[in-house]
């Protein structure tokens, strides 16, 4: 049965909710996307009105997610070296109250610890930790009882606080120091980004294995300036560009082509002044979402000419 427009127009209020919850248990937006598109198609099948539509199609999507996140984690287990978020651009979801804790609970660091969690916990983690809902309602959204939940939050928070990130806690540092990052990186020079870079800095790639990567893993303020200084001139003679952006809630860049085609995502931990953490996201497959995926493979076939 196909409801009423009223509760389409009640559907569309609560979407940024949805796949924020969505997006943060299975760190992928084209799947918290698909997990949203079917709770629409449940909430139009359903035959009554629910007391609480933000309560039902909370518990609705995440059950989607919970049974999309068993899938993928199979998936996961079988990726070509390191893996990442899918990075996003802006969380959709807003809660000015909330604003700096919510943008540290979407941040790459975050998703990633969420990964150590069973999906139930997961679930458990985003509903009641992140977005605050009632036990009664998480106990309804993952079909377990008010105390099993309980427990699994309790569980949950011991994983998360053992290794939960800090991020500077000053926005307008963190953006301070990110300009001054991505101003060296654009100029290639070497001391300005050490100066930024804490002495054992992780420049971390994924590219599935189907992009170019510098390396899996580079560790240490020297050898990652160096790298970065080396990577950006040739691409900037090419018509390449750097484009600001906060990515996961962080502070961070997309790089683009010179058509404006996507090539990779970089997304920056910063704490006591300094990049703690780069992680850079180049599978083509997690940057479609951003708009046109550039060919990197002929990117580095041009920056090789323009160097030589």
């Amino acid at each position: 049965m196909t409801r009423p427009g009223q509760d389409e127009a009640e559907f569309e209020r609560l979407r940024p909710l949805l796949f924020s919850i969505a997006y943060r248990i299975l760190g992928s937006v084209a799947e918290a996307e698909d997990a949203v598109q079917e709770t629409w198609l449940r909430w139009q099948s359903t035959g009554t009105t629910p007391t609480s539509a933000k309560a039902y199609l909370s518990a609705a999507v995440t059950r989607v997610a919970i049974n999309a996140l068993t899938s993928a984690r199979s998936r996961r287990e079988r990726y070509v070296g390191t893996w990442f978020p899918e990075p996003l651009l802006a969380d959709p979801y807003e809660d000015p109250a909330r604003a700096a804790e919510l943008a540290d609970s979407v941040s790459m660091a975050a998703l990633l610890l969420l990964e150590r969690l069973t999906p139930l916990e997961r679930a458990v983690f985003v509903l009641r930790e992140v977005f605050g809902f009632a036990y009664a309602d998480v106990a309804s959204a993952v079909g377990r009882s008010e105390p099993a939940c309980r427990q699994l939050a309790a569980r949950a928070r011991q994983h998360m606080d053992t290794g939960r990130p800090r991020f500077e806690a000053e926005r307008v540092k963190r953006e301070q120091l990110a300009e001054r990052f991505f101003a060296a990186f654009r100029d290639g020079d070497v001391a300005a980004l050490r100066d930024v870079l804490a002495a054992d800095v992780a420049l971390v790639g994924d590219n599935g294995g189907k992009a170019p990567l510098f390396a899996e893993r580079i560790v240490g303020a020297d050898h990652v300036a160096r790298l970065l200084a080396a990577l950006v001139p040739p691409f900037v003679r090419i018509g390449g560009a750097v484009e600001a952006h906060e990515i996961n809630g962080q502070p961070g860049a997309l790089i683009r082509d010179a058509d404006g085609g996507v090539l990779s995502a970089f997304a920056l931990d910063i704490l006591d002044g300094q990049v703690q953490t780069i992680r850079t996201v180049l599978n083509p497959d997690k940057l479609r979402h951003l708009g046109t995926v550039a060919d990197a493979w002929a990117a580095l076939r041009a920056t090789r000419t323009a160097g030589s």
